[in-house]
């Protein structure tokens, strides 16, 4: 039985987490993406390029693991504290043993009003967005067109898909705004539900926008997912 008084129903959680020595990291990285896009690329300048998404397997440096064990401790983190009313009492206050699978990893770089449009990812229950590489605040929010929104990544709400043509009053005003616009900022980490739609804005700077992006699956490191197994134990 429900109590009495308001209930907000499906949250969409997202992780916001800062790489640790990221000054020292992010340069490294990017001399590392710019000798894969040399190797990968057709050698033809472009706006925007996307590597292949084996990024975990391509990278052999004790810096880069520094780096990955920096996503797994964040996106525990994350799906830790966003399951914490679904998971068992027990299980959510102890933390449950957790087998986290990065599915895919890959970096983009993109520049001249590159962008990346409106998308979802599948096969996996979280995402995640880390800025290498962009313009300063300053410099990139004056772009003569774009001006804050240049090179953001913008989160449209689960309910996005049903607004068009909605009507709009103080009854509903709990939906907005639709969107949601998240600054790059090198160093910062955004873990993000893969079902939520998301595009990257077009962006123009005199340095390139560079980003890592990632795909995980999280399962319970003894092989179930059911979650009354948690509740037996």
């Amino acid at each position: 039985m429900w109590a009495p008084g308001l209930h907000g129903l499906w949250p969409t959680p997202i992780g916001v987490h800062r790489l640790p020595g990221a000054d020292d990291m992010n340069p490294l990285l990017v001399r590392v993406f710019g000798a894969l896009r040399a190797q990968l690329g057709d050698g033809v300048p472009r706006p925007f390029f996307a590597s292949s998404d084996d990024l975990l397997q391509r990278i052999r440096l004790p810096e880069w693991q520094v780096f990955v064990r920096f996503v797994v401790e964040s996106l525990r983190d994350t799906v830790t504290q966003a399951n914490r009313s679904a998971w068992p009492a027990e299980g959510a206050a102890q933390g449950l043993p957790l087998q986290l699978s990065i599915d895919g990893m890959w970096f983009q770089v993109s520049n001249r009003g590159a962008f990346h449009d409106v998308h979802t990812h599948g096969n996996c229950s979280w995402s995640a967005v880390y800025c290498v590489q962009v313009d300063p605040e300053p410099r990139r929010v004056q772009h003569p067109t774009y001006g804050a929104a240049n090179g953001v990544t913008r989160f449209f709400g689960p309910h996005f898909e049903r607004l068009g043509g909605a009507h709009v009053d103080l009854g509903n005003a709990y939906l907005q705004p639709p969107h949601v616009d998240v600054a790059p900022v090198p160093g910062q980490l955004v873990l993000f539900p893969a079902w939520l739609a998301h595009q990257a804005l077009p962006y123009d700077g005199e340095l390139d926008r560079v980003i890592v992006s990632f795909n995980a699956s999280v399962h319970a490191a003894q092989g179930s997912d059911r979650l009354h197994t948690y509740a037996a134990t």
